[in-house]
């Protein structure tokens, strides 16, 4: 079962529509067909019971009394009315006031437990076979006869039946050519309808491995779905590969100075005689390695931070958690443990879409620049200002200048305030994670010679989940 599942879940488009319009001809044939039947058969009856009243009427007309007796003379164009239907067998009856047969088959009787039955049609059988009856009456007022005479004329069923088989068989015959029809115009319109597919496909197949550009997008409605998660996907590899190649060519930029020089100062530890001087050339390697491992730190985090920005499901997020956690985490007591960190959040929830992870990191670099480059005490905090939430780290210092402030954030630019061990990435991991879900880095000066970084978004309005 599950084999058959997935065979026709691989089915092409073509075979499903062809499968599908096969199924509604089918369906609809035995529709019609029955509907056919069923009318052919009641034009049949119609036309022919028609021709029974129209004999039985001529017959009954043809009555006469003579000598106080009825008198029959059976009407030769009733019988070529009846004549209409050369295979079916005829009978008729007579029957006087008293009920007595004046003519005809004794055999014809009319419905039980309708004597009284006067005129109309009834189903009965003629000599074992199926037949249809007409029944006409005709009331005498004489002296010596007063009653209704009964006339039925009846004949069998095989004309009617033949009618009805031929309405039927005429019916399906122009079903089965519009159904042909209908095949061959949807073998048009459904390869018509795949154009926009095939065309996709030969785009794409042509296209450079390199090439993620989008995709035009003037094609029908229905196709337009699927070009715009087509581009939509080539748009985040796009991002990913870009931020690899950042990656690598960030590393290279950095690590290669770092690297020299520890190269350096391995040599010249190498050549150096004096135990004086190796112990400076030590000390010199820890302070590099010590800052190789902090760079490398900031771009492993920076590649997080962009892979997630695509990556991650956004989550609705409590600003607060984020800030308590970073707070109890430690670090900045354990590194600098002369700066005061104060925790500053309300009582109410603020909340955004975006990641956990993503979030983290980037109030940490955050924090790390305020431990660097500010002034004790240092303040970590979530606010909600009307629709804006916003994360946020304030130090005491003043912060930089004007002209080195508007530079800020962007990668590799260490200010002129930062130390020669820094990379420039943390407040570009803050600024990444800020695009990456619709929000921005603000870096300004507050009142009471303070300074803030702040991430701020959009805020989740109450009673979304």
């Amino acid at each position: 079962m599950t084999d058959l599942i997935r065979r026709l879940a691989s089915t092409s488009l073509t075979a499903r529509v062809a499968f599908g319009i096969a199924f509604l001809l089918i369906f609809g044939g035995v529709i019609v067909s029955i509907a056919a039947f069923a009318y052919g058969r009641e034009a049949a009856r119609s036309a022919y019971d028609r021709l029974l009243l129209g004999a039985a009427t001529g017959i009954a007309s043809s009555i006469t009394v003579q000598d106080d007796r009825p008198v029959i003379e059976l009407p030769v164009s009733a019988f070529e009315l009846l004549a209409l239907a050369p295979d079916d067998r005829i009978g008729y009856r007579i029957i006087g006031p008293e009920g007595a047969t004046l003519t005809g088959y004794d055999e014809i009787t009319l419905p039980t437990g309708r004597r009284d039955f006067r005129e109309g049609f009834f189903d009965g059988s003629f000599f074992g076979e199926p037949a249809r009856f007409a029944v006409v009456s005709r009331r005498f007022a004489e002296r010596t006869l007063n009653g209704t005479i009964k006339v039925v004329v009846g004949q069998t069923l095989r004309a009617r039946n033949d009618m009805a088989y031929d309405i039927t068989r005429k019916a399906l015959y122009v079903l089965a050519a519009s159904g042909l029809a209908m095949v061959l115009l949807s073998v048009v319109v459904v390869r018509s309808v795949l154009q926009p597919l095939e065309r996709i496909a030969g785009g794409l197949s042509a296209r450079d491995p390199h090439d993620l550009t989008p995709l035009d997008t003037s094609v029908p409605r229905e196709t337009a779905v699927m070009i715009n998660a087509l581009n939509g996907f080539m748009a985040r590899l796009d991002r990913q590969m870009n931020s690899m190649r950042h990656l690598i060519s960030d590393t290279a930029h950095q690590l290669r100075t770092p690297v020299a020089a520890l190269r350096a100062q391995a040599d010249l530890f190498t050549d150096e005689p004096e135990l004086s001087r190796k112990e400076k050339i030590v000390e010199r390697i820890q302070t590099r390695t010590a800052s190789l491992g902090r760079l490398l730190d900031q771009l492993l985090s920076q590649a997080l931070v962009i892979h997630r920005g695509d990556s991650a499901r956004r989550e609705k997020v409590d600003l607060r958690d984020i800030a308590l956690d970073v707070f109890e985490e430690g670090d900045h007591a354990v590194l600098n443990p002369e700066f005061d960190v104060i925790l500053d959040i309300g009582e109410d929830p603020v909340e955004v879409l975006a990641d956990v992870q993503s979030l983290k990191e980037a109030l940490k670099n955050l924090l790390n620049n305020a431990l660097k480059y500010g002034r004790s005490p240092v303040r970590i905090g979530a606010s909600l200002q009307g629709r804006r939430a916003s994360i946020w780290v304030e130090d005491a210092g003043g912060g930089p200048v004007d002209g080195v402030l508007a530079e800020l954030g962007s990668r590799f630019n260490k200010g002129a305030l930062s130390r020669q061990s820094s990379s420039g990435l943390g407040l570009a991991i803050a600024h990444s994670v800020a695009l990456s879900y619709d929000g921005e880095l603000r870096l300004e000066k507050t009142g009471g010679a303070r300074f803030r970084a702040a991430l701020v978004f959009a805020a989740v309005p109450e009673g979304r989940t």
